[in-house]
């Protein structure tokens, strides 16, 4: 572009008008960019920071991979597990027996999954051990028939470390009187509490030897969790397992398991950014008027211009760079305080809520009591690009417009 036109489109942007409404509406667009671009940038940082929390409970839980049999059952999980770990993405294995079964305590039922583990090895593959909110989870020692509850399920059932609770088998019994389910009495070890209701309230821990004598398993397993170095490899690593593990076997990754979950999270995102994209489009085309005003009140200029043998390109590329200018200023601003915002949201949102005496999230209604961010530099490139491109696009029409017009009938009046 050559410089006289990047000089007066920049001049033009400085300089006082004589209609001040045109610098009005000018910063106006430019604050309409500069919001629309902030919201855009903190509303992606907390539903990324949201996707990673629930991820993190989820996968704190539920296993990276999960190996399991054709009937649900594994006959040889000690070299399944040692197949398996042969890859280098694989950190831990851990073995595991679950089934659905009845709990009762006093006169409360309530239906939950049971899962039998190695206490030592589950540490590996599950974080457990950093959620416990009473007992440990090496308290599940075989033979004692111990019991960790979550923690919505002990409050359903109105349980307390050191209570009885029994467990009713799915698996029934033959006796004279019929076929009965098998009963067991457990001693509570410990409460834990992820932070996800569907585990809070639907699952139970007990010791993997405690499980095979209760559900008559022998040395058969349910399968085998792994947990991976990069859970984002999944699965690659899935696909790769069934090539190194023998035998007849299944094989599913977190991101089966949970696909709808954060499917729809994305969705979601996806949404939001649409409906927000449109603040910064209704601001970018208010750049439209503006433009059109300046193209209105200098006539005169661009006569003199053309006359002087300014080509309309030449005049269409001026206007281009002050609707660019406007445009590129609101972007800059927005940038940096979105940035600023999604970096410093655990401090600005306790002090709103401070300052006006509410509570957003709380605690006895929502297990994530504060808003999470994450900032991710490809969020912030995308909507800076798409901001940009938007302003160029809203410079089109004023600009091509003040290329056609014509000296002489500009200047006629002057």
């Amino acid at each position: 572009m050559p410089a006289f036109e990047l000089f007066i489109g920049l001049r033009y942007t400085r300089a006082k008008r004589r209609n001040h409404f045109i610098s009005f509406i000018s910063l106006i667009s430019m604050a309409g960019i500069a919001l629309g671009v902030a919201a855009l940038i903190v509303v992606l940082s907390v539903m990324n920071g949201f996707q990673d929390e629930l991820r993190s409970r989820i996968l704190g839980v539920a296993a990276h991979i999960q190996i399991t049999g054709s009937d649900n059952t594994l006959t040889d999980w000690r070299r399944v597990a040692a197949e398996a770990s042969r890859h280098p993405e694989v950190t831990a294995a851990a073995p595991y027996i679950m089934a659905q079964n009845m709990l009762t305590y006093d006169s409360a039922v309530q239906g939950a999954i049971v899962r039998g583990i190695v206490p030592e090895l589950e540490s590996g593959v599950a974080q457990f051990s950093s959620h416990m909110k009473q007992g440990q989870l090496a308290d599940l020692r075989a033979g004692e028939f111990g019991i960790v509850l979550g923690s919505e399920l002990a409050r359903a059932l109105g349980a307390r470390v050191g209570d009885k609770v029994v467990v009713m088998a799915p698996q029934g019994q033959v006796t004279p009187a019929g076929v009965v389910p098998r009963l067991k009495q457990f001693t509570v070890k410990g409460i834990f509490e992820v932070g996800m209701y569907e585990y809070d309230y639907g699952l139970a821990l007990i010791n993997m030897d405690d499980a095979a004598r209760l559900y008559r398993m022998g040395d058969r397993v349910s399968g085998v969790r792994l947990a991976l170095k990069d859970l984002y490899r999944a699965p690659q690593v899935a696909h790769d397992l069934l090539d190194m593990v023998h035998g007849d076997v299944y094989i599913s990754d977190w991101t089966r398991q949970h696909a709808n979950f954060f499917r729809a999270i994305q969705i979601e995102k996806n949404v939001m950014f649409i409906i927000l994209l449109l603040i910064v489009a209704v601001a970018a085309f208010n750049i439209v008027s503006t433009l059109v005003m300046a193209v209105t009140d200098k006539q005169a200029d661009i006569a003199i211009l053309r006359t002087l043998g300014a080509s309309p390109a030449s005049i269409m590329k001026i206007f281009i760079v002050q609707g660019a200018l406007i445009g590129t200023i609101g972007m800059v601003i927005g940038v940096a305080g979105g940035v600023a915002l999604a970096l410093n949201i655990d401090v600005v949102v306790p002090a709103i809520e401070r300052l006006f005496g509410i509570h957003f999230m709380a605690k006895d209604v929502y297990y994530i009591s504060e808003l999470p961010s994450k900032l991710e530099v490809t969020d912030v490139v995308y909507i800076a690009s798409v901001s940009f491109i938007l302003t160029l696009l809203a410079t089109l029409y004023p600009s091509y417009r003040a290329s056609k017009t014509n000296p002489a009938e500009a200047l006629r009046y002057e």
